[in-house]
């Protein structure tokens, strides 16, 4: 057991570190290529801080893993809406300013919606998988053409401010883009082999792991930077890391994992695990839409989504000890 609790933690921190330079290197590579700072923080970041779940969830898939690569997305989606902004909220209120984000509050709930549709008969197909990923390259070029014709926006200022403050030159962020890169692959398949090393020397289901562990592990990035965003009052950028990386786990993580290899999986990931990730998703939008003004997550609201997180974890223990 030592050896697997060893490579799940050493595969985590290395996961998270090279997350981080991955992210930084190619939104500067971006910038230097003259990318506009609110497609920065749209796409690029919301690719980069989405990178572990796709790396970690794709080896899964390509190793026969479905718990693994699913529990990773969909639980780190119940993840950064209840653990993440719960915490962060209860750090500091988040204020939506950003007309970007009101936008995509609801299309988040749609695309959760349509992965209910696809995952109700309990399997994820290869044309499962094909339809995610044109549904994911079809919102993302309605969110360039967006990003393109948007002007002043709440985001693209803060983006702006933050590409400043991490400048470098282009052949150093070039190497951080592929090191970066390289190392999520090595992070992850260490990461993956400690994790369901684990649930069978426990007697666990790999879906478990993937919910806790793994989900809250490739979480880690869009952690860190939420709370470094909204101590420094960059509060779009909080609820962007979010927003962003549960539509690109949604969609593109889920989506690459199928096309890989076909998975099935227990009618439990949809009746308990999928349900939660709605409910959750419907009330960030409820939370953070602002029907009559700028949305906002309070500090009691942040608390409603902790509590939440922490009865859909006690939820999953129980099942393990019945």
């Amino acid at each position: 057991m030592t050896l697997p609790l060893i490579a799940v933690i050493a595969g985590l921190a290395l996961l998270v570190w090279s997350a981080d330079r991955f992210v930084e290197g190619s939104a500067a590579v971006a910038r230097h290529f003259g990318m506009p700072a609110l497609l920065i923080g749209m796409v690029v970041v919301g690719f980069g801080t989405s990178a572990p779940e796709m790396v970690v969830s794709a080896l899964a898939s390509w190793q026969g893993n479905p718990g693994i690569a699913l529990g990773n997305a969909y639980g780190s989606n119940i993840t950064n809406i209840a653990l993440i902004l719960g915490l962060t909220a209860l750090i500091s209120p988040i204020a939506v300013h950003s007309q970007v984000l009101r936008k995509e509050l609801p299309i988040l709930t749609v695309v959760t919606v349509f992965a209910l549709v696809m995952m109700k008969d309990g399997s994820l197909t290869r044309l499962d998988g094909w339809l995610h990923l044109a549904v994911f390259s079809g919102l993302m070029c309605w969110t360039i053409w967006q990003g393109m014709k948007q002007r002043g926006d709440a985001l693209a200022d803060e983006m702006e401010d933050e590409l400043e403050m991490h400048a470098m030159p282009l052949g150093r962020a070039l190497f951080w883009l592929v090191a970066g890169l390289l190392l999520l692959i090595v992070s992850s398949r260490i990461l993956v082999w400690g994790a369901v090393d684990i649930a069978h020397r426990l007697g666990v289901s790999d879906l478990i792991i993937g919910l806790t562990i793994v989900a809250v592990g490739t979480s880690l990035p869009e952690l860190a930077s939420s709370i470094i965003a909204v101590r420094k009052n960059e509060h779009d950028i909080a609820l962007g890391n979010v927003i962003g990386s549960n539509l690109f786990n949604t969609l593109a993580v889920v989506g690459i994992a199928g096309t890989i290899h076909p998975l099935s999986f227990d009618q439990v990931v949809f009746s308990r695990d999928m349900m939660v990730m709605a409910a959750l998703t419907l009330s960030l939008f409820v939370f953070g839409y602002g029907f009559r003004g700028p949305g906002r997550i309070n500090r009691v609201e942040g608390a409603v989504l902790l509590a939440c997180y922490v009865g859909y974890t006690s939820w999953l223990v129980r099942s393990v000890i019945q």
